[in-house]
């Protein structure tokens, strides 16, 4: 059972879980929703903070843009870093929240050692977004392109039941582009996950698509490991990083040959492997 603490800001709860002890790993998105998918293992050498971001509470109020803006979710990583006086993190974000955990890195680096972005592309745009489904329609096996028409078949209905988890039900659907196993069901890892569907559709939809990740890159002299997986069609081709890999010596850039979208929960010791080193050395 995992303890959970509370930080107050600008009247939103934002929800907190420490596990471990150690170098301090922040790692921002759903405190509920990612404590599932590390291992045990890495909190007996790190201490990780997994800490909600305004997506995933409850609004205090009738909210406007002002309240969701990428630079404020980036103030309350820092207030909350300021509240616990941690010093010399690592930065962690997955998916969409790797440009959160990039932008927070540029914006403080007096308080980071180091950053980890996994699973994401470097763009959150249509175009890119578009390119990714042709991808796997073009390299996917015909059981897994067969396995996912089957679910987003479904999705439609599954919204309409239940509109405010749209943003799980996606999630769902889509397994068969998120895993290696494509058949695996994700459901326990979302059970209790509140999503904001008027921020998560302005954070994916409208931020991270017009977001350019170069900005300020060259000035964040911070070690940065990429790391992405083979079979994760959500943010496919891996190609994608080439060019700024290319040009960015600090970014790291690991496949995982047996993962998707979730390399820590499906490829677990082989993970745990490549962030010890990476942090430690």
């Amino acid at each position: 059972m995992n303890e959970y603490k509370q930080m107050m800001s600008d009247g939103f709860e934002l929800n907190y879980c420490i596990k471990g002890k150690g170098k301090p790993v922040l790692v921002v998105g759903s405190s509920i929703y990612y404590p599932r998918l590390f291992s045990e293992q890495l909190y007996q050498h790190f201490q990780f903070i997994f800490m909600d971001h305004r997506g995933f509470v409850r609004p205090p109020r009738t909210l406007g843009r002002e309240d969701y803006q990428l630079d404020q979710i980036l103030t309350d990583i820092e207030k909350l870093r300021a509240t616990l006086q941690l010093e010399d993190i690592v930065i962690l974000g997955h998916s969409g929240h790797a440009f959160m955990a990039l932008e927070y890195a540029k914006k403080f680096p007096e308080h980071v050692d180091k950053v980890v972005l996994l699973n994401s592309a470097p763009s959150n745009s249509m175009e890119r977004q578009q390119g990714s489904q042709n991808y796997f329609e073009q390299e996917a096996e015909l059981e897994r392109t067969a396995e996912l028409h089957k679910h987003m078949a479904l999705l439609q209905s599954d919204i309409e039941k239940d509109p405010e988890r749209r943003f799980v039900h996606m999630c769902l659907r889509m397994g068969a582009m998120s895993f290696y196993d494509y058949q695996f069901d994700a459901s326990d890892t979302w059970n209790g996950v509140y999503t904001n569907m008027e921020i998560i559709d302005y954070l994916w939809g409208e931020a991270f698509a017009t977001l350019d990740i170069t900005n300020g890159l060259s000035k964040l002299n911070k070690p940065i490991l990429l790391g992405l997986g083979k079979y994760d069609y959500l943010v496919a081709p891996t190609t994608l990083w080439n060019p700024i890999v290319a040009k960015y010596p600090v970014i790291q850039k690991v496949i995982f040959e047996r993962s998707g979208h979730n390399p820590m929960l499906e490829e677990e010791q082989h993970f745990n492997d490549i962030f010890t080193n990476f942090v430690k050395n």
